[in-house]
This record gives C-alpha cells, sequence and structure tokens, in this order.
C-alpha cells in the first residue's frame, strides 16, 4: 500500500523530485498574513522594532552559510611564503664543553651524571678523600677508608706562613649509627674552626669552640626532628710553644717529639677507657666489642658538651697529631704510633702534606676498616720563612 503522505511522482524524469513533505518548492509555499501594528499613542516612545521569523514548513532544512562568506581567515603570523625566503636565524652560541672529572682507573672522562664515558666507573664523592694543607707546617687527610661506604670524619685547619708558631686543628668523627652524622662532624669542625681563631685565652676559645660546634650539630638535627646526628670532637690550638687540648669522645691527640718519649694527650670518653680505669689491660679493652662505644659526644641527645682540656709544652722540635680511631685503631699506644711515623717519614718525607697521606695509607693496607682521618703540626723548629730545618 502506498503512503498517502507522499507527493506523487512527476511523468517528466527530467523534472526536479520535491522534497519529502516540501510540498513543492520554498519559493511557492504561502506566507501568512501579518498582524498591522497599533498606532503609537501620542507622546509615547516608539516601540522597538520585533524581528519577523519566517516559519519554517515541517521537514524543511535551513540553508547552510557558504564558505568564507565573511571573507577568508586570517592567518598565523608569520606566514611563510612558498618560494620565499625566511629571515635568517640568529645564531646561537655553542655550549660550552663542561670537564666533569677524570676517572682515575682509565683515564677516561666523566659525564654529568658522574659516570666514566669509558669504563662506566662511578665518579668518587668528593667528600671520600679530603686534603688540606693551609701552610707549610700544617696538613691533613681525610678518608673513606676501605670498608666504609660513605665518610663521616670531618676536619678543619688553620695555619699561616707568616705566623709560623701558630696553628689550629679540628677533627671530628661521625657516629655511624646516627643518621647524617657526615653533615654533623663537618658542620661541627668549621664552626670550632672559627671560634678558636678569634680572641681570647684558649681556654676561653675551647669553650665557645665547643659551644658552637654542639649548636651546628643541633642545627642539622633542626632540620628534621627524626633525626639526632652525633660526632666525636677534637681541637688544638698551638700558641707560643704551648698546644692546648680539648675533647669529647675518643678522636685522640698525640705528642711525637722528635726525641723524648711520645704521649697521649687526651683521655677517652668510651666504655674501653672505662674498662681500662677499672683494671682491664688497654689492648684487652680496645679490643673488645664495646671498645668504639663512646659516652660523650657532640648531639641534640648528648649529656654533656663541655670538653675535657689539657695543655702540653710543644717547643721542642716534634708532631702535634689529632687522629680519630681509623689511624690509631691500629697503633693506640704513643710509642707505637711515634714508630709508624718515623716509618712512614722516612719513605715519604717529613712535610706535613705527604706525611699525613702516608699515615692514612698505611692504615689502609692495616685494613682501613673505619674512616681514617689524620691532621698534623710541625712544631718547635719552624723559621720565619716556614721552612723546617
Amino acid at each position: 500500500m502506498s503512503d498517502p503522505t507522499t507527493a506523487p511522482l512527476p511523468d517528466d524524469p527530467t523534472a526536479p523530485i520535491p522534497a519529502p513533505g516540501s510540498g513543492g518548492s520554498k519559493e511557492s509555499a504561502p506566507r501568512p498574513e501579518q498582524p498591522e501594528a497599533e498606532p503609537a499613542e501620542p507622546g509615547a516612545e516608539p516601540a522597538a522594532a520585533q524581528p519577523v521569523s519566517t516559519p519554517v514548513e515541517p521537514g524543511a532544512q535551513e540553508e547552510e552559510p557558504e564558505p568564507f562568506s565573511d571573507g577568508p581567515p586570517p592567518l598565523p603570523e608569520p606566514m611563510l611564503v612558498l618560494d620565499g625566503a625566511l629571515p635568517p636565524a640568529a645564531a646561537s652560541a655553542p655550549a660550552p664543553e663542561v670537564d666533569h672529572g677524570t676517572c682515575a682507573s682509565c683515564g677516561g672522562g666523566f659525564d654529568e651524571e658522574g659516570w666514566c664515558t669509558q669504563c662506566g666507573e662511578r665518579r668518587p664523592d668528593p667528600r671520600h678523600h679530603v686534603t688540606s694543607a693551609p701552610s707549610a707546617s700544617v696538613a691533613g687527610v681525610c678518608d673513606r677508608g676501605r670498608r666504609h661506604r660513605d665518610n663521616e670524619d670531618a676536619m678543619a685547619l688553620w695555619g699561616d706562613d707568616g705566623q709560623p708558631g701558630r696553628a689550629v686543628l679540628v677533627v671530628c668523627d661521625g657516629v655511624s649509627s646516627a643518621p647524617r652524622s657526615a653533615e654533623a662532624s663537618l658542620a661541627a669542625a668549621e664552626a670550632a674552626l672559627e671560634q678558636l681563631r678569634g680572641p681570647g685565652d684558649p681556654e676561653e676559645r675551647h669553650d665557645r669552640a665547643a659551644r658552637a660546634a654542639a649548636d651546628a650539630v643541633a642545627a642539622v638535627a633542626g632540620e628534621s626532628h627524626r633525626d639526632s646526628p652525633s660526632c666525636t670532637y677534637v681541637s688544638a690550638v698551638v700558641e707560643d710553644g704551648r698546644a692546648s687540648i680539648a675533647s669529647i669522645g675518643d678522636s685522640r691527640a698525640y705528642w711525637l717529639p722528635d726525641d723524648g718519649e711520645p704521649q697521649r694527650l687526651t683521655s677517652d670518653d668510651s666504655m674501653a677507657e672505662e674498662q681500662v680505669r677499672a683494671g682491664i689491660p688497654r689492648a684487652e679493652a680496645e679490643a673488645g666489642p664495646l671498645a668504639h662505644t663512646i659516652t660523650r659526644w657532640l648531639g641534640p641527645d648528648s649529656p654533656d658538651h663541655r670538653p675535657g682540656t689539657t695543655a702540653h709544652d710543644v717547643a721542642a722540635p716534634g708532631w702535634l697529631l689529632l687522629a680519630s680511631d681509623g689511624l690509631w685503631n691500629y697503633a693506640s699506644d704513643p710509642a707505637d704510633l711515634a714508630a709508624v711515623v718515623r716509618s712512614v717519614g722516612a719513605r715519604v718525607g717529613h712535610s706535613p702534606a705527604p706525611l699525613a697521606q702516608g699515615l692514612v695509607d698505611w692504615a689502609n693496607e692495616q685494613g682501613g676498616a673505619d674512616n681514617i682521618t689524620v691532621a698534623l703540626a710541625r712544631c718547635g723548629d719552624a723559621r720565619q720563612d716556614g721552612t723546617h730545618g
């Protein structure tokens, strides 16, 4: 059955077919009559003209606007013209090559990530081996050792060739079982050095230096409430043929004269030292499981920050040596350590820098079980030109 709403097709096959439901072309559709506007009252403002909408018959579609009837769209700036010449780009200077260091194993260069581009070895942390030689009579070496992953020791030294009879040495050993102790030991050493170089008698300076070092460790801890870093501390001020010493923990100071009896100038704050006082032989106490358990230290949880102090005559020729336990572990007795210094000095010479390095090398040869720090001041024979007789 046919649909009654569909118009019959024209007999002429070439005649246009009307759109379904249009009933013919849009022009032939009758327009509804518009009502005439009522006249406005006198004095009244004319009413705004209302838009007249033309009704669209059902099924009819609105005409789409012609493309670009409002003109072509704007082109992006700048416009690329075919077969045209672009302005020359400004020439940029090549980035300078950065030297990231040389690999000690193969001689290759390190990339910016710290890896050797030839053998792939990781660049060592600069903190793993530190040297300092502020004058001809003062030098030190701070080394990671062979067994530890990081170096938690630190040192701070001062010397002046214009003042050959003066020196300041500080050595701190970070406690490995406490977090961020590497940062704490370095902060403590640098803070103490600043105070020890200042005015006042040595005793007053040692007191200020210990407080400043303790505050520096507390500042490191204050960056994280969960951390409680800690370190040992030993310092020396050399002036007018006298050495004033202060210590907390088990880092030590020794006096090793060229002629005469070597001496240990500090007393450890440790369980081993307590055992020695109780009558246990030192060699046995220092080899026991509690040998390096310290009873005083620098840190927020320390019971006491006041250093033990002493003074000693260093007018005769000799070495004032400050060291962490990474060195004296292998030669605790003053006579034994003096023999090591003489042996190493005979091989590397008697200037502070090579001697300090030689002592660190010797400790590593013994096993390097801990971080190793050696700080030396040559006393008693410095001439005004900073050389030694």
